[in-house]
């Protein structure tokens, strides 16, 4: 029998290849499993209302082409990187984990909250270190000291490459002690939950970057995110970690507590307020799992709409000037006042107001003699809006007798209906009757009113009064973090304001703000430094604050605040007579310091988050560096709200300049969108589709 070259050429490359033949297999067929048992997962979550038979077969196609454009595409080597794809979908690249994220606003994604998700990262690393250190488990995390060695004889190209890979077994096994890598199923490790997963990025980066993980539940109540979480998994080979879920969140939460199968952590992330999950999530986490929670509605967290903060949060919130930190202590409070319904309480581990939005870590724990405890926890505050000044006054108190413990209300109110400075009235309302005179026809021509004396007051909290931080876990989570300085793209800015949170005064709620205390008193600012030695040397203590950059957390009481000001304006004199008698500054300066401040400056003074020049408060690094446009089913609003923000900019002075309306034709109407306008040509607004109005739009 006679071989052509060719065929003889084949059956030599076939010999070469022949051990290699099972490798291949096992890959495809790893692949192909992957993707079957995602695609099932998706099936069973839908409950009928999700993709059918045919969606999830044009998703396999799509899943292959998306794989292969990826493939084409160059590797990103900087974190929160974008590269534009062949099919005008865009390739991101965050941590270790990259995503496929269609162009059009149908699932959402902020490249502002990656220091949301470092944090994350950091915090799980260390809380899992810290779980299943207990069982004899230690963990491999890249790139930390012991868990990053690798051969000395290679070149400095293949020491890059592999400080990209998972330490083997071989390099971090120790006797007596089991290793968990990152990547690898943990039998024994943590199960996590993300409720409300979007496009799947926090998932993928816990399963590619937490160490000891032994499942993560990527959850999402939109199909068209559970496709591209679905598209996302598979793009980073981590189906074994992590699987995805179409369901309603709450009813995940729910059906695990009735299925017995609690998480060991939850992380909710919602577009928004969180209210709405609360609950589920307190019963859903396991015996001092972990939950992590974030709150953007920071207007109605700020004072802006205190009756809705209460419907959702059981507070009510002031515009004041410690209003961030205040919005940390009212979630708080939320967490612990719905885990007391069930016999649970809290204990926070790290809680930061950045950027936009507030980040909080607690732990859940069980116990009926805790809970008694809760009220003592919780604080209400009286607030003055005419100096600023401010007293707490807990709701409950704890009275120890002997071995026992009594537990009942707290006396107050611990100030007046006027605040003793300035003479103002506190940010309280008292209710009054209105007596109103009518004439013969029924017209009112006089009202009197009648106010009663003051009341029970009603006043800003209840909030969270106890400390913010664990400070032995955020001391674990900065130095694991330091360690490991090339772990994360926002690892200087997470040292920081770790930093700045170790060093805040944990005893010691809300705090003043320098610039609002000489805005007061109508005098120039005393520096940073200058105030802090006041207080040091009146013996006092002082701190920061990581949520506010000219904070000034204190325990000195109202009256030592107030002094030090009046030494400093003596300092600083100003003209007085232009002050009006009434005013807060003519009546707090009309007094004498009963203190005698010192203004030099002391070593101490400064604290050493600031000697050291650390990252913490950072500067927007682009512009419109805030939230981004809620994700719609459609795709249809763009997502940069500063197009939205363009399109309506004039809107009312173009109204009143032209009285056709003409310009209103740039507005769709809403009726004929659902069918039923009946003015036709004579409605004011356009009667266009969206096909209509983008070659218009071109031209």
């Amino acid at each position: 029998m006679q071989m052509t070259s060719k065929s003889l050429w084949n059956w030599h490359l076939g010999c070469i290849l022949a051990p290699y033949r099972n490798v291949v297999a096992q890959k495809i067929q790893k692949s192909y499993n992957l993707l079957s048992s995602t695609v099932l997962q998706v099936r069973r979550r839908s409950s009928g209302k999700g993709m059918e038979d045919e969606q999830l077969q044009e998703m396999k196609i799509d899943n292959a082409d998306l794989m292969q454009n990826v493939a084409q595409s160059p590797n990103a080597e900087t974190s929160g990187s974008c590269e534009p794809m062949q099919n005008g979908k865009t390739l991101i690249t965050e941590g270790k984990a990259r995503i496929i994220f269609p162009c059009a606003n149908e699932v959402f994604y902020n490249p502002v909250q990656e220091f949301n998700r470092d944090l994350t990262c950091a915090v799980i690393t260390e809380f899992a270190r810290l779980q299943l250190s207990s069982k004899g488990i230690r963990l491999a995390v890249p790139g930390e000291e012991n868990s990053s060695k690798v051969v000395a004889d290679l070149s400095k190209e293949e020491k890059d490459d592999n400080l990209e890979q998972h330490p083997s077994d071989d390099q971090l096994q120790e006797e007596g002690h089991k290793v968990a890598a990152v990547g690898q199923v943990c039998q024994d490790g943590l199960r996590v939950l993300e409720a409300l997963a979007a496009s799947g990025l926090r998932s993928i980066r816990f399963a590619k970057e937490v160490p000891g993980l032994r499942s993560v539940v990527a959850n999402d109540f939109s199909s068209k995110a559970v496709e591209l979480i679905t598209q996302n998994v598979q793009l980073n080979d981590v189906g074994h970690l992590v699987t995805p879920s179409f369901s309603d969140a709450r009813m995940v939460m729910y059906q695990c507590k009735a299925d017995k199968a609690l998480f060991d952590v939850i992380d909710l992330d919602p577009y928004g307020s969180p209210s709405t999950f609360l609950d589920a999530a307190v019963q859903a986490v396991s015996e001092g799992g972990l939950l992590c929670v974030t709150c953007t509605d920071m207007a109605v967290m700020a004072g802006n709409s205190g009756e809705t903060c209460y419907s959702k949060y059981g507070a009510m919130s002031i515009k004041a000037r410690f209003c961030h930190e205040m919005a940390l202590r009212i979630i708080l409070h939320s967490l612990d006042l719905r885990a007391n319904c069930y016999q649970r309480y809290i204990v926070p581990l790290l809680s930061v107001s950045v950027d936009f939005y507030i980040r909080v870590y607690v732990r859940v724990f069980t116990a009926q003699s805790k809970v008694k405890a809760s009220a003592s926890k919780q604080a209400l505050v009286y607030n003055c809006v005419g100096c600023g000044s401010f007293h707490i006054q807990r709701l409950g108190k704890m009275a120890h007798n002997g071995n026992n413990i009594n537990y009942k209300a707290a006396c107050g109110p611990p100030v007046g209906p006027s605040c003793e400075h300035c003479h103002q009235r506190h940010q309280v309302r008292f209710p009054g009757c209105y007596t109103s005179l009518l004439d013969d026809s029924g017209q009112e021509i006089l009202q009197v009113t009648c106010v009663s004396p003051p009341p029970p007051l009603q006043l800003a909290g209840p909030f969270w009064a106890e400390p913010l931080h664990d400070m032995a876990f955020v001391q674990q989570v900065l130095s694991a973090v330091g360690s490991n300085p090339g772990r994360f793209q926002t690892g200087q800015r997470i040292q920081g304001i770790l930093s700045m949170a170790l060093e805040e005064l944990s005893d010691v709620p809300l705090y003043y703000t320098l610039d609002n205390l000489s805005k007061t008193v109508h005098c120039s600012s005393p520096s940073l430094l200058q105030f802090r030695s006041a207080l040091l040397h009146a013996g006092y203590r002082v701190s920061l604050s990581h949520a506010c950059k000219s904070a000034i957390k204190t325990d000195a009481p109202p009256p030592v605040v107030w002094d030090i000001m009046r030494c400093w304006e003596k300092l600083n004199p100003v003209k007085r007579e232009r002050l009006s008698e009434s005013s807060p500054a003519a009546r707090i300066l009309s007094l004498e310091p009963k203190l005698q401040a010192s203004f030099t400056v002391r070593a101490d003074a400064n604290p050493s988050s600031r000697k050291q020049g650390l990252k913490r408060f950072q500067l927007n690094p682009e512009r419109f560096w805030g939230p981004k446009a809620r994700a719609k089913a459609g795709g249809g609003v763009s997502s940069n709200l500063q197009e939205k923000r363009k399109l309506h900019q004039n809107k009312r002075k173009a109204c009143g300049e032209e009285s056709d309306g003409a310009h209103l034709k740039n507005f769709p109407c809403k009726r004929f969108r659902q069918g039923n306008c009946s003015l036709g040509d004579k409605c004011r607004y356009s009667h266009e589709t969206e096909k209509e109005r983008e070659p218009r739009d071109a031209s």
